[in-house]
């Protein structure tokens, strides 16, 4: 069989074309509810192109409801209920294909050397390709199989629309997939190369067919749409115009005949008797193609129209029966007319539509995004708080503040944090370089150290980090949250930084006063000696060491399965490594256990040298004062890849935040972006769970005093009696302002006394400046105390003198 000729004009229009096709394909009305649509359904799951597809469905399908038909089998409902992931992987292969597509259509138009192209065809495209004419056929099939069940929804129509489905199937659609068979067997059987950059022409070819096949599919199911919809009503006004008049169409679809209606009965005929009330979207594209199929019906001089199958009205006012529609060519060359890609029928369609959608968007409830939060200004009052503590102890110790962008490239992140790298937020591709959101504050501080050269630092740095983890709300854990970082880089003397970035860590959770807590403490060596003493292999260590991270939510039992079961461990030496988890205490004197001659660990050269640097680390931490809340405990397992050293984790005792704060030794994270390594250990605070517990004191304390939060730092508060006083209130503030006095006046001209003494008890301001014509003609002011609930006499001159005696005291 002789191939048609293929351009790359042709090669390249195959994903526009299919992604115009697919956004199409979005609208067709669905005679289902759209809960699977909603965000939380959506965001289980957990890819991005069934997210975005989604939200896609809930614009086009705002406003639109039915009743679903009872006794509807689990697998037709799962044909609606997976459209997003269905759309959602069609549109992320159609953009993979479209990226390949492109360079090759670009690198042919280049000019021709000596005669011959230098040009040729990248490996990758066929497969893209092929992907592709897959993809396509995938939604080919969904789409004729949510065709049969609308047929089903009415049994006059159902034998014509399974004879429409059925051609479909063994037309168009069978031709596509034995390309895609017979493309897909010689791709696999070629290992050869060249081979292969000559099979881009025949996938091309596959995915045009399947095209092809997905086209027919949607005006089949659009087609069989609009019957079923129209029988099921029964015969209503002309179809709108243009896609504007379809909100007229829709409001009078929902408001009904009022007037001649008993009010008892104006939500049932709101609905209608079919239980079926179209949303703007969905109006929208039934008026394109009812008006396209009418239109055709009427212009059809050899159809006949039967009064008993009545279905549309034509543009000349006669009716177009079911089976013209239906069996005879007009009605599915009418759909396809609208819903090819690139026609004007289509553009139009596609223009209507995306005001529909933008307009739903903006009507929607607005809300905060999942895993984020909106702070308060009283919630904000006691970050700062918080901040300030954290920031002066770091200060206290000499460290220097440093910032990173909030984005890294791709490759900076990866690799670096294990099983939890799958939660790396990634950005969508822009056509330049691949980045991503960082995770943690330590690689990007690895980075930093690397790119600068520098040998050595003590540093802070406050910001925001992002994981695409799911949130527990009431536990501190969100997917945008700040940390708090403090680490020493450099070669210093064994464990002298390792002391005092526990001493910090202490320090900070001391002064926060969250309550009692417990720094755990372990070293990476001793969890590698662990497990080779139990018999683990070096490559599992990793993954063994992240299910012994599990130990502080699940039982041992839950953890040992875990590792049995999913990672293949040996019952047995899962045995041997619950032997030494259960290990904790007091530092020294479980030191002391672990270096009896007789005990494995001391046997072990890594283990016996981790445990010199304990015994080490545990004296300067005494003569730091910092011993106390130190728990060495063998079932600390932090799973990020980099660690290398000493390991640490702090939790709250009795709380159920998690934990609050943690850190280790990394020495060779910083050689993997340099060739050099620069030793570095550090910490990170959490201050999301921080600010959860001292929100919690906070407000018990503000309903034990009866008084609110403060959410202002304002000290003074200047309030006039009378009218006219706003410039005075302004000159008098603006001097308090100049003397660094916090202060406010107001925005009122006239204020009412008792609004702003109900402003001043409110935000609890401690002082107020008051006056009036009286005092002004006097050159003195009143200084109100709130609390002492007193009042002293101050000339005007003395004011500022006053006030700083009053708040230093």
């Amino acid at each position: 069989m002789e191939l048609p000729t293929v351009t790359a004009d042709t090669i390249n229009d195959l994903p526009n074309l299919a992604e115009c096709l697919d956004s199409i394909i979005h609208t067709v009305p669905r005679l289902l509810q759209v809960k699977a649509f909603e965000p939380e359904v959506a965001e289980a799951l957990g890819y991005k192109g069934a997210i975005a597809a989604a939200d896609e469905l809930r614009g086009l399908l705002d406003g639109s409801k039915t009743v679903p038909r009872k006794g509807m089998p689990a697998e037709q409902q799962t044909l609606y209920s997976s459209l997003p992931q269905v759309l959602g992987a069609a549109a992320d292969v159609i953009g993979v294909a479209y990226n390949t597509v492109r360079p090759e259509v670009q690198s042919a138009a280049l000019p021709i050397k000596g005669g011959v192209s230098s040009n040729s065809p990248s490996p990758a495209l066929a497969p893209a390709l092929l992907d592709l004419a897959h993809a396509l056929q995938t939604l080919a099939h969904s789409t004729l199989s949510r065709t049969q069940v609308l047929a089903a929804a009415v049994a006059a129509v159902e034998p014509q629309i399974q004879q429409l489905a059925a051609a479909a199937v063994n037309g168009p659609l069978a031709a596509a997939q034995q390309q895609i068979a017979a493309v897909g067997n010689d791709l696999l059987a070629t290992a050869d190369v060249v081979q292969q950059q000559g099979l881009a022409l025949r996938s091309a070819l596959a995915a045009a067919a399947a095209l092809k096949a997905l086209q027919w599919a949607a005006a089949v199911e659009g087609l069989a749409a609009i019957v079923v919809l129209r029988l099921a009503e029964g015969n209503s006004p002309e179809p709108a115009a243009d896609g504007t008049a379809a909100d007229q169409q829709h409001q009078q679809q929902q408001d009904g005949d009022k007037e001649n209606k008993p009010k008892k009965d104006k939500k049932k005929d709101k609905k209608g008797s079919s239980g079926i009330v179209l949303g703007k979207g969905c109006t929208v594209v039934r008026t394109h193609l009812e008006k396209a199929v009418a239109a055709a019906a009427a212009s059809n001089s050899s159809s006949s129209l039967g009064p008993s199958e009545t279905l549309l009205i034509t543009p000349d006012g006669q009716l177009a029966a079911a089976d013209v529609i239906l069996l005879e060519p007009v009605g599915i060359a009418a759909v396809e007319g609208v819903i090819t890609a690139h026609e004007s029928a289509s553009v139009k369609l596609l223009e209507d539509l995306k005001v529909v959608v933008e307009a739903n968007q903006a009507r929607r409830k607005p809300k905060v995004a999942k895993g984020a939060r909106d702070f308060l200004p009283d919630q904000m009052a006691i970050r700062e708080a918080a901040f300030g503590i954290i920031t002066s102890v770091f200060k206290r110790h000499g460290a220097v503040a440093i910032d990173t962008p909030v984005f890294e490239l791709r490759e900076t992140l990866m690799g670096k944090y294990g099983e939890d790298s799958k939660l790396i937020y990634d950005l969508a591709d822009q056509g330049g370089e691949l980045l991503s959101l960082r995770y943690d504050l330590t690689v990007p501080f690895a980075r930093y150290v690397a790119v600068n050269a520098i040998g050595n630092i003590k540093r802070y740095h406050i910001g925001k980090v992002y994981r695409r983890d799911q949130p527990q709300l009431n536990r501190g854990r969100f997917r945008e949250f700040f940390q708090c970082d403090f680490d020493i880089a450099g070669s210093y003397a064994t464990m002298v930084p390792d002391a005092e970035v526990l001493k910090v860590l202490v320090g900070i959770l001391t002064d926060l006063q969250l309550g009692q807590f417990t720094v755990k403490l372990n070293h990476r060596k001793l969890l590698d000696a662990m497990l080779a003493i139990a018999g683990v292999p070096p490559q599992k260590f990793r993954p063994i060491c992240s299910a012994i991270d599990k130990l502080d939510k699940e039982p041992w039992e839950v953890v040992r399965a875990e590792m049995v079961e999913e990672k293949g461990l040996p019952g047995e030496v899962a045995d041997v490594i619950g032997q030494f988890v259960v290990l904790k205490g007091q530092p020294r004197e479980l030191l002391a256990v672990l270096t009896a001659p007789d005990h494995p660990l001391a046997k072990h050269a890594d283990s016996a040298a981790a445990l010199a640097e304990l015994s080490t680390l545990f004296d300067f931490l005494d003569a730091f004062g910092a011993l106390g809340p130190i728990s060495f405990d063998l079932s600390l397992a932090r799973g990020l890849d980099y660690y290398t050293g000493v390991i640490y984790e702090a939790v709250l005792e009795g709380g159920n935040v998690g934990s609050i704060a943690a850190g280790g030794r990394y020495d060779k994270l910083v050689g993997m972006f340099s060739g050099k390594d620069v030793p570095a250990v550090g910490v990170s605070i959490g201050i999301e769970r921080v600010f959860a517990i001292m929100e919690a004191q906070a407000r018990a304390r503000a309903a034990e005093s009866g008084n609110a939060i403060r959410a202002t730092e304002t000290q003074v508060l200047v309030a006039s009696i009378g009218n006219g006083m706003q410039i005075k209130r302004m000159e008098l503030c603006s001097k308090l302002w100049s003397a660094g006095i916090k202060a406010e006046f107001g925005f009122k001209p006239n204020p009412k006394m008792g609004d702003q003494l109900g402003y001043a008890l409110e935000q609890g301001i401690p002082y107020m400046v008051l006056f009036g014509d009286d005092e002004l003609q006097n050159g003195v002011v009143k200084v109100k105390d709130m609390a002492a609930k007193t009042e002293e006499t101050v000339a005007v001159d003395q004011l500022v003198d006053q006030l700083q005696q009053l708040l230093a005291a």
